[in-house]
């Protein structure tokens, strides 16, 4: 598929992604390699890392939470993708919750101020679209980069995090670095090895595991257009500015018809009422989390809030000043897909037509 843009920077120097091995990562540092970029690919030391397996990159085990290591992936490189964070939208117990805070807050310090002392070009955080402000009378209203973070709603640790990332971001932006903030919605595509939670959703839907659902919707956006937001972020954006990427809203429902009609699966019959499955959630979530952290929750009090909100974005600024064009959510299912049947995370003779 031809790109929308040809978003290209200077190649003189080494490209640190962070985060190399997850979602956005993995797909990251696949479009940097096909652009000709030199790439360094710090993931964190024993994890599931089969996201960079095989590719002709620089892999570097680090910990966002020790600053040694931080500085020691950065050293020599002249640009900085900051993708690595603890992602959660479960009801943490207090470790897991300064866990959150220790990676992605007091992380995000030390990328942020590693770069500034070695003299990083530019850094791009990837941020969180629950870092964006919205309309508290009307949840559902497009929001943009300028509208400013509501705190007085149930918001996870995680949204909290993010929010504070960006604080970082911007701290070390007025003490003179470079820093521009690309802004993710729920992010779709191939090269999900962990899986994500979108992911593990459609696998579950694939196998006949996922029973139920909730109508509801958000902002999706396909790997194949946050790589791109995220180049031109690199390549165009205005220093201490965050633009908001997405490709399409979907409602719940239109997600599973896409993915049932590329997959063949069949999709779950139960639609069950919002406020229903919040108030169950919100019983069982913490107490699950903290006696069976392993088991899986598909509808958690956070994921239910987000749905339930209806949250649409506008990505006006992206496209005029860096030239963002979505492509298809279609093509991004797609290619979901086949990436989970290719890797066996998806069993074609389980497929629940």
């Amino acid at each position: 598929m031809a790109r929308a843009t040809e978003a290209e920077f200077s190649r003189t120097g080494k490209v640190l992604v962070t985060g190399a091995a997850g979602l956005v990562g993995a797909n990251l540092v696949r479009r940097l390699l096909e652009d000709g970029y030199e790439v360094r690919a710090m993931v964190f030391p024993g994890a599931n890392n089969r996201g960079v397996d095989g590719l002709d990159v620089e892999v570097v085990g680090a910990d966002l939470r020790d600053p040694a290591a931080v500085d020691r992936a950065i050293e020599g490189c002249a640009r900085i993708f900051h993708v690595g964070a603890k992602v959660s939208t479960t009801s943490p117990s207090a470790q897991e919750a300064r866990d959150i805070w220790d990676t992605n807050v007091l992380g995000t310090r030390n990328v942020m101020r590693s770069a500034l002392e070695r003299g990083v070009e530019r850094v791009v955080l990837t941020g969180s679209f629950s870092a964006i402000g919205f309309d508290p009378d009307d949840p559902a209203r497009p929001s943009h980069e300028g509208m400013p973070f509501f705190p007085y709603t149930d918001w996870l640790p995680y949204a909290r995090s993010k929010v504070l990332a960006e604080h970082e971001t911007l701290k070390a932006v007025i003490d003179g670095l470079d820093a521009v903030i690309a802004v993710a919605t729920g992010v779709v595509g191939p090269y999900d090895y962990l899986p994500s939670r979108q992911g593990r959703a459609l696998i579950d839907t694939a196998h006949g595991k996922m029973r139920a659902y909730i109508p509801g919707g958000s902002e999706f956006v396909s790997t194949r257009d946050l790589t791109e937001g995220h180049m031109l972020a690199m390549a165009r954006g205005r220093r201490g500015q965050r633009y908001l990427f997405s490709t399409t809203y979907l409602s719940l429902d239109d997600l599973l018809d896409l993915f049932c009609e590329v997959s063949g699966a069949r999709r779950p019959r139960l639609r069950l009422p919002p406020n229903l499955i919040a108030g169950a959630a919100s019983l069982y979530s913490k107490p699950l989390a903290r006696y069976f952290p392993k088991v899986p929750q598909r509808l958690t009090p956070g994921v239910v809030h987000i749905l339930s909100m209806h949250r649409h974005a506008d990505c006006s600024k992206a496209a005029d000043e860096l030239g963002y064009r979505p492509t298809e959510i279609r093509d991004a299912v797609r290619e979901t897909f086949e990436f989970f049947l290719r890797e066996g995370m998806i069993d074609s003779a389980k497929i629940r037509s």
